[in-house]
């Protein structure tokens, strides 16, 4: 490392910031819709079909929408769609995970193009700072100088106060409390010009299922995101939820009473430490579920009680959750192999039939589209929503 800051982007993309609303309205309709034509857009977003010419036009011209193939009708010239452009915006999005960081560098439309990946029994500070600025200078250095122009920010998604939780990731408590006095947006600034977007983790996951997942399907619902501790998202009128000091959704502190009485909260039985410390106890490497997210074969022993356990106090919680705001779904999605969220999902919808739903409209329970990258995905959305597109629902989607 040459000890240089990796820069902010330059030229015409860099003046996202003060596009106006009729441009992140056009762009954000494409970004939910996909390709369109310019007479379409017009007539959706109710502006007159030159406006949205001249928008179109210049939106080209700064690189961030591309042409696609006229498409000919029966009568009249062939319209032509206009589609976002890959190419045209960059981001990086950290997931800071209690067993593991992710970083990736996503373009405009989602698709990952690189990405870094750690694991540790407990995240330190020095070491988490260490692998993001050698994965920012790598991947980087990796994009054509054109590209490199055109990254907008660095998204991070961390869990919400991560200092509290050292007992049950076994860190010392010294360690943790380091998080707690930390500045993370400050400490990044000392390496790179990048804006820093912070979120918490679970709402990162929320807003990459919203944004490029089946989350576009539904207005109103309530998303649970099962990793290390379990966390959720809120949706309403289409738009992800955050709340006035970035903790909406904190589904994971949902009261529970254990079996003898006792008092708990969702996080001390639908996590996957949970699961974790069955696999220790039997004298197994916990490790494998972090090491290897997507294949937990030889597990089922210990996987299929923790889904059962899980999948009740999921169905308790939806039922919560739906006597407050009359949700029409509940997501759940997490990382973890894909037949098991399956298996959450059947449980959980199974379960919800047995509870007392009087006065209520019993949600549907449904699976997340984007899985184990959910977080560090809604991460790198962060700079991007806030730059080019529209975070709050217009109509006109």
């Amino acid at each position: 490392m040459d000890g240089s800051k990796i820069r902010s982007l330059s030229s015409g993309a860099n003046q996202s910031g003060l596009r106006d609303y009729n441009e992140r309205l056009l762009l954000s309709m494409l970004q939910r819709n996909g390709p369109m034509p310019g007479s379409d857009l017009a007539r959706v977003a109710g502006l007159s079909p030159q406006t949205v010419s001249v928008i179109l036009r210049k939106l080209e011209q700064d690189g961030l929408l591309a042409r696609g193939d006229p498409v000919r009708g029966k009568v009249g010239k062939p319209s032509v769609p206009m589609r976002l452009n890959p190419d045209g915006v960059f981001s990086f999005g950290l997931k800071l995970g209690r067993r593991s960081a992710e970083l990736i560098l996503m373009d405009f439309v989602g698709v990952i193009r690189a990405q870094r990946r750690i694991t540790f029994p407990y995240p330190v500070p020095d070491r988490i700072l260490g692998f993001l600025q050698d994965g920012l200078e790598a991947l980087t250095a990796d994009l054509p100088a054109q590209a490199q122009t055109r990254v907008c920010g660095i998204g991070i998604a961390a869990p919400y106060e991560l200092w509290n939780w050292h007992k049950l990731v076994g860190a010392p408590e010294a360690t943790s409390q380091l998080w707690k006095t930390l500045d993370l947006r400050e400490e990044v600034g000392t390496f790179t010009d990048l804006p820093v977007f912070m979120v918490n983790d679970a709402t990162a996951a929320c807003r990459a299922e919203h944004v490029y997942g089946r989350g576009k399907e539904y207005r109103d619902y309530a998303y649970f995101f099962v990793a290390a501790f379990i966390g959720g998202g809120i949706v309403l009128n289409h738009s992800v939820y955050e709340g006035h000091q970035g903790n909406a959704g904190a589904l994971g502190s949902l009261p529970s009473i254990g079996p003898s009485g006792e008092s708990r909260q969702l996080i001390d039985i639908a996590s996957l430490h949970v699961l974790e410390t069955r696999l220790a106890e039997a004298g197994l490497d916990p490790a494998r579920l972090w090491q290897t997210p997507q294949d937990w074969s030889g597990l089922a022993r210990y996987v299929d009680p923790w889904v059962g356990q899980a999948a009740q106090e999921l169905a308790k919680a939806s039922i919560s959750i739906c006597s407050v705001i009359d949700f029409e779904t509940i997501m759940i999605d997490g990382s973890f192999p894909n037949e098991v969220k399956q298996a959450l999902v059947e449980r959980t919808q199974r379960y919800l039939q047995t509870q007392d739903t009087r006065g209520l409209v019993p949600p549907t329970i449904c699976a997340g589209e984007i899985g184990g990258k959910a977080r560090e995905i809604g991460a790198a959305c962060g700079p991007i929503f806030s730059q080019f597109l529209l975070n709050t629902n217009t109509g006109a989607f």
